[in-house]
């Protein structure tokens, strides 16, 4: 079994949009059963005595306008242990890719930039700042879905 694990500040708007965007992907395509997908934070900000905050609202309702919900998911917080637990570590931006890579001890060959396997460099804003959670949900569409067409030549599923 593949296992991916999204990256985030947060861990409740980019990384878990991807990550349940990226379980619908799977369902769709009869995958599911061979992929195992979480997200993480390279932060504590929305962590409290050890509670993750759950997806923030704006990003639950632009989820749930295109059918995808997220019920349960609280924040959780990257750590080094999850070099060994996943295949692929995937950051929505420049900043997380610079938290990834010093909390995992600059371990990064199994590191990407989500928009990376849609061939561009950007960055997925982050909605929090932006307010745009249709751009962001836009963004980690096209790189899940080159994420998936990557997958199914790399890994055979």
């Amino acid at each position: 079994m593949i296992k991916i694990l999204f990256v985030c500040h947060g861990n409740i708007c980019r990384s878990p949009m991807a990550e349940f965007i990226f379980k619908d992907l799977l369902q769709r395509h009869g995958l599911s059963d061979r992929v195992y997908v979480a997200s993480a934070a390279t932060s504590t900000d929305e962590i409290w005595d050890g509670v993750g905050n759950p997806v923030y609202p704006p990003a639950r309702e632009e989820l749930a306008k295109h059918g995808i919900r997220c019920d349960g998911k609280r924040a959780v917080q990257l750590t080094r242990e999850d070099y060994d637990k996943y295949d692929y570590l995937i950051g929505m931006d420049s900043r997380n890719m610079r938290n990834i890579e010093r909390i995992l001890g600059h371990k990064m060959d199994k590191s990407y930039k989500l928009l990376t396997f849609a061939g561009s460099d950007r960055d997925v804003a982050d909605p929090w700042y932006t307010g745009k959670f249709d751009v962001a949900y836009a963004d980690i569409v096209e790189g899940c879905e080159a994420l998936l067409t990557h997958l199914q030549k790399q890994e055979n599923l």
